[in-house]
């Protein structure tokens, strides 16, 4: 059987620091033997057949041995006596290994060893997308059953767990190129391996994709809430905590997780510590819907730490807020999981799937889901504790995609208002020449309606992290309407680009916030996503 070029040209996701080429194999290496591209070693394919003596340096294992200290790692060293397999299909093994970096070490058993790839994001299921294989030594025969901790400090120091199994039928196999097909429990179907550069192979998935397969989408637009009240009678809802925090849709794919917020921000550079939910789910990939918080005094909800980390650019800076004020990522609902889109089912459906993936970690949790206690109960409790309120989501709803839908309701305890800054006052006294106070909107059909100012609950710090952010959008018309409505003396106008929440007390008869307190700036939202809120 001759293979397909189709899999050389598509080139899929690649993990630093690795950065194959993608030349065709003949004129990256003319007229070179490839024995030690597969290998690892300095014998020719040709002697290897013939059983040709070599000395220890250079037999199968010698590369592996000289590696690892039998007297401190609990691996295998291929001491003992080799099984006689004509009759049987060769075997294969997959070991998810949390070495330095999270990888699936892929083994194929040929000539008495086990042929090894790390693949740092696991095996492909798109034959559309080719995942990085990294050639490494050659293992014993009885690797394939290792499962163990690998001490800190000895090569590939980590946890090491099988993931799959089974055996394979070999369509070809040569120095460059490996044709096999996978008869596993979570791994089937035919795959080839080629390299590209060094020890750095490709992995192609020769097979259409398992039946109802779907990639990773790049993006979710997160369904959203309507403000309201509790429902009149809970029948057939259930009642989740509405937490003070931001919202992130995560996709996590290969064990990597990647965040984004409502307003398609990156998130994933802010908050390392949720690198470790991508090694939880390690190969599943999902799509997962959810809130970061950042926990302050009694557990609750700090929205004022939160938002000093959100804005944090330099490297450092985020690792030492990372320990200083670490956050929590709340998990409240999974959209796709294990190649298959789940956004149709009903919330129940959902939930069964999110509870079977069992998120818990030292950054992450599953959220409550209250179904058989009355909503009025966990709205109280929510009060009595200091927390944002609740979300009554209908439990025979699917997930609208993008869309603000009366199956959530939001029922909050405290009054908050998101706003557009349309501009600012300049203050007096010890706060001449920086901000007195913001002018704040609310978009509406007609344009940016005016609903106040907002002068306290900022700190110096604040303020002249405002300004730097002000004084490049001024501009000298209002962005108001009526124009009429803004009374403030010496106003300072922008372009109305940044969203912020407020606490207040109520809504005045002419629309306007009164007590206005500043909790924060919101980068996570975008004018168009901000509508009155109670």
């Amino acid at each position: 059987m001759t293979s397909s070029p189709s899999h050389r040209g598509r080139v899929g996701s690649q993990a630093a620091p690795f950065q194959p080429e993608t030349r065709p194999v003949a004129s990256r290496w003319p007229g070179r033997g490839y024995a030690s591209v597969l290998w690892g070693t300095t014998c020719s394919m040709a002697t290897r057949r013939k059983g040709a003596s070599k000395p220890q340096s250079e037999s199968p294992l010698g590369t592996y041995r000289s590696k690892r200290n039998a007297a401190k790692t609990p691996e295998p060293m291929g001491d003992g006596p080799r099984a006689r397999r004509r009759k049987d299909l060769p075997v294969f093994v997959i070991q998810e290994h949390h070495a330095r970096a999270l990888h699936w070490d892929f083994r194929l058993e040929h000539e008495g060893v086990l042929v090894s790839w790390a693949l740092p994001k696991g095996v492909p299921e798109d034959p559309k997308s080719n995942h990085l294989a990294v050639h490494t030594e050659d293992h014993p025969l009885d690797y394939g059953s290792f499962e163990g901790d690998i001490p800190a400090g000895e090569y590939g120091g980590g946890q090491v767990r099988i993931w799959d199994h089974g055996h394979f039928e070999v369509e070809k196999w040569r120095p460059d190129e490996v044709m096999v097909v996978l008869h596993g429990s979570k791994v089937s179907g035919r795959y080839v391996l080629f390299p590209t550069s060094g020890k750095n192979w490709m992995i192609h998935r020769m097979d259409p994709a398992p039946e109802g397969f779907q990639p990773l989408p790049e993006k979710v637009r997160p369904m959203l809430a309507t403000p309201g009240t509790l429902p009149a009678d809970d029948t057939g809802w259930a009642f989740e905590i509405k937490w003070d925090g931001v919202r992130a849709i995560s996709f996590i794919e290969g064990g990597r997780i990647r965040m984004l917020s409502r307003n398609d921000k990156d998130l994933t550079p802010s908050f390392p510590e949720f690198r470790e939910l991508g090694a939880f789910l390690g190969a599943r990939p999902c799509v997962l819907d959810g809130e970061i918080v950042v926990l302050g005094a009694g557990g609750v909800p700090d929205f004022g730490r939160l938002q000093h980390r959100l804005h944090l650019a330099n490297a450092n800076d985020v690792k030492r807020q990372s320990a200083a004020s670490p956050a929590s990522y709340v998990v409240f609902d999974v959209l796709h999981l294990d190649g298959h889109p789940l956004m149709s089912l009903t919330y129940d459906e959902r939930r069964v799937h999110l509870e079977e993936l069992g998120l818990s970690g030292a950054s992450f949790a599953t959220a409550d889901s209250f179904r058989d206690v009355r909503g009025a109960d966990i709205l109280q409790a929510t009060k009595e504790t200091g927390l944002e309120g609740v979300i009554a989501k209908r439990r025979d709803s699917a997930y609208a995609e993008g869309k603000r839908s009366t199956a959530w309701i939001k029922v909050k305890n405290l009054r908050t208002q998101e706003v557009v800054i349309g501009g600012w006052t300049d203050g007096a006294g010890s706060r001449a020449g920086s901000m007195g106070a913001l002018l704040l909107g609310i978009p509406t059909a007609g344009g940016l309606r005016y609903v106040g100012k907002v002068g306290t609950g900022f700190g110096d710090r604040d303020r002249d992290d405002l300004m730097d952010l002000l004084r490049p959008a001024a501009r000298t018309t209002t962005p108001f309407i009526p124009p009429s409505d803004v009374k403030e003396r010496g106003p300072h106008f922008v372009n109305p680009l940044l969203v912020g929440e407020v606490r207040f007390s109520e809504w005045t008869e002419a629309g306007r916030l009164r007590h206005p307190t500043w909790r924060g700036l919101r980068s996570d939202k975008s004018p168009a996503d901000v509508v009155i809120e109670s």
